[in-house]
């Protein structure tokens, strides 16, 4: 079977949905090694990201040739479905909540949806972009033979607000980078405390500091702790005009002593800033599935989650979870399981139990299974 990808972001984006997009051509070119894999994107570029997949046999990059060359725009969302080499692609892989417009007739379509994050929480969007994502989403959904949604939560949302047909949706989840599988040494742990100045011990929190990731209520939940378990809080992430509103929550509470914000922390260091934390803490209002908690139980700290949203699927019933309006309720959980070895242990172990189901050779059958049936 041959297997094509719209595949721009496993090029160009050196995070979430690149990394998505890498996790999962990575995963099929390894496991499923019978087909052959055709990304299709307006740039390829060599980066030690990429270049361990295109040196796979079963793997081939294609780029806009001619005057395509010139309208890379176009080529991605048209002109790919008239490549000479496309009559022999058996599937075309969305992986990014699009497909190119009048892919021949004979090709099944799959299209993954992350989330429809800016259609429930239109408030935290430029209109503007929330009527683009939506259009894009909602046509690629028309055209596609299966949608797979990486979380019920978005298979939900896209019956809910796309209307899409819930038999034409596969649940497949996504795994997060194999660096969080490994095990930081000394060496690396005491350079990456010393080069972003960290405490022995610390909270963390990643993600971008936003409404939607509601890391005010940490705060406000660090100002509730008694005083021996009071620590330190580390959170990094991109910043926004939100981050005003966290730093005012800070003062008001009297805890910015605690608090220290990292917001160019390279993807490298990242691993082994989770191993260095105590406990992670994750109080988002709404995720399409939440790679970060991944990451966080792969490091081997315990999680503190927001109930709701799609987070029980991330994180399995082991993790501890807390209303996300709710301060006490999380502060109550941060001292139980600073305090407590054997609540620590039950999380972290139950936790790395539940995330086997993410693993790179489970999720590339999954995958060929919607290929195969679509």
């Amino acid at each position: 079977m041959q297997v094509g990808f719209e595949a721009k972001r496993l090029f160009t984006n050196f995070t979430g949905l690149g990394n998505y997009s890498r996790f999962v051509v990575n995963a099929l070119s390894e496991y499923i090694p019978e087909n052959k894999y055709i990304l299709y994107s307006p740039k390829i570029r060599q980066h030690p990201e990429v270049d361990p997949i295109l040196a796979r046999a079963n793997v081939q990059a294609i780029g806009p040739a001619g005057g395509y060359r010139y309208l890379k725009s176009l080529w991605r969302s048209w002109g790919v479905s008239h490549h000479p080499g496309i009559k022999g692609i058996d599937v075309f892989h969305g992986l990014s909540q699009e497909l190119p417009m009048g892919l021949p007739k004979h090709i099944r379509k799959v299209v993954t949806v992350h989330d429809l994050i800016y259609i429930r929480y239109p408030q935290f969007y430029n209109p503007i972009d929330v009527a683009i994502y939506r259009a894009k989403a909602k046509a690629a959904c028309r055209a596609a033979d299966q949608v797979i949604a990486i979380s019920q939560q978005t298979a939900d949302d896209l019956v809910e607000f796309l209307k899409v047909d819930r038999r034409k949706i596969s649940i497949v989840y996504q795994g997060c980078h194999p660096s969080f599988k490994h095990k930081a040494t000394v060496a690396e742990k005491y350079a990456v405390k010393a080069k972003y100045k960290l405490p022995d011990q610390f909270i963390l929190n990643v993600g971008t500091i936003e409404e939607r990731k509601n890391v005010k209520l940490l705060v406000e939940a660090l100002a509730h702790l008694p005083e021996s378990s009071k620590l330190p809080v580390v959170i990094i992430g991109r910043s926004t005009d939100y981050m005003k509103q966290v730093q005012e929550c800070a003062a008001k509470h009297d805890v910015a002593e605690y608090i220290t914000y990292i917001h160019n922390a390279s993807f490298q260091d990242l691993p082994v800033l989770y191993q260095l934390a105590s406990v992670f803490v994750y109080p988002s209002l709404f995720e399409g599935f939440g790679i970060p908690l991944i990451e966080a139980i792969e490091s081997g700290i315990p999680i503190i989650t927001s109930e709701g949203s799609c987070f029980h699927e991330a994180a399995g019933p082991d993790a501890l979870y807390t209303n996300p309006a709710d301060a006490y309720q999380l502060a109550s959980l941060l001292d139980k399981v600073i305090t407590d070895r054997s609540v620590r242990e039950k999380v972290i172990n139950g936790s790395r139990n539940y995330i086997a189901r993410f693993e790179p050779p489970v999720i590339a059958q999954a995958l060929n299974e919607v290929y195969r049936a679509c």
